[in-house]
């Protein structure tokens, strides 16, 4: 091993002894220290981390900073190591990503996708009562889809009505209270996969069919297909362009403020709620949606009284 493996190795291990997870960037942090070695360097340059950063040619220039901005890190750490090491400044590239607009799934939409997700087929046919199942529980709570797929069995509280979301996106956990019709709907599911799997090899409550745990790209990919069998995505080889299914989420998000305001809550009071049920870090995230969402910022002005209006 190299002084420069070895060092990425340590930096990993330190990292996520403080409680990084670094599952992306450990992965390119090891392609960097390849394409340095591939280029004859035994030191980080500048000019090579540019170079590393800004490929593929056709990438977003946000994607380079950001990965620009993961050699900075290392650099910084490295630089104690060897004193040739040349540390990147911080704004040699874009590294801020404009947030897509969310994209807000009407009740017809989300019936015509989840009737496609039932026809779909299998060899145990149980392929589509998993998918059917897991679309559903995003719509009914605006869950991420990794936080769902990582649910255990031990997780869901069936006869409370409580999800336990544990260490997901920031580290954060959270308890998530469910509806009685989607408790009956998990229920349902349960006593299926118990039937088909009476000792399955993983805690997870959603698994396939071969009894494994539904990994989230599975779940995108077969999203996004059926999206597209129903004309809400555009054809393509792979997953195409169009909705997505993290866009339950922001349906989810903006049903609730659009109900809070019709119904004449009080949303600002309301809103750390939302964020806290959302495993939101900031409160500032949910806001996002106010502007995000043409109905919800019209809502917001009319809610606000003339003496509030100012020129």
């Amino acid at each position: 091993m190299t002084p420069i493996e070895q060092a990425l190795d340590d930096y990993i291990k330190v990292r996520r002894k403080l409680g990084y997870q670094l599952r992306q960037p450990a992965s390119l942090l090891r392609k960097f220290v390849e394409f340095l070695q591939a280029a004859g360097s035994s030191r980080i340059t500048t000019k090579l981390a540019i170079r590393w950063a800004t490929q593929p040619s056709n990438a977003e220039p946000a994607c380079g900073g950001r990965r620009l901005g993961m050699v900075r890190q290392f650099a910084i750490w490295y630089s104690a190591i060897e004193p040739r090491t040349e540390i990147p400044c911080s704004s040699l590239l874009p590294s801020r990503r404009r947030r897509k607009p969310p994209y807000i799934y009407s009740d017809d939409e989300i019936a015509r996708i989840l009737s496609r997700t039932q026809q779909l087929q299998s060899s145990k046919g149980f392929r589509a009562r998993t998918l059917t199942t897991l679309f559903g529980l995003m719509v009914a709570t605006g869950m991420r889809v990794n936080e769902v797929v990582g649910l255990d069995r031990s997780d869901v509280d069936l006869d409370q009505g409580i999800l336990h979301i544990r260490q997901t996106k920031f580290r954060k956990s959270r308890y998530v209270p469910i509806h009685a019709t989607t408790v009956a709907a998990l229920k349902k599911y349960a006593k299926a996969r118990n039937r088909l799997f009476s000792a399955p090899s993983t805690p997870a409550f959603f698994i396939s069919e071969r009894g494994t745990r539904i990994p989230s790209q599975v779940a995108h990919y077969n999203f996004a297909k059926v999206s597209q069998q129903v004309g809400l995505r555009v054809p393509a080889k792979y997953h195409g362009r169009g909705p997505r299914l993290h866009d339950l989420r922001h349906r989810f998000a903006t049903r609730t403020l659009i109900q809070w305001y019709r119904t004449g809550l009080d949303v600002e009071r309301e809103l750390p709620k939302l964020s806290t049920y959302l495993g939101h870090v900031h409160v500032s995230d949910t806001y996002w949606y106010l502007e995000a969402v043409p109905e919800l910022l019209q809502l917001a002005t009319e809610r606000l009284s003339p003496r509030e209006v100012r020129p």
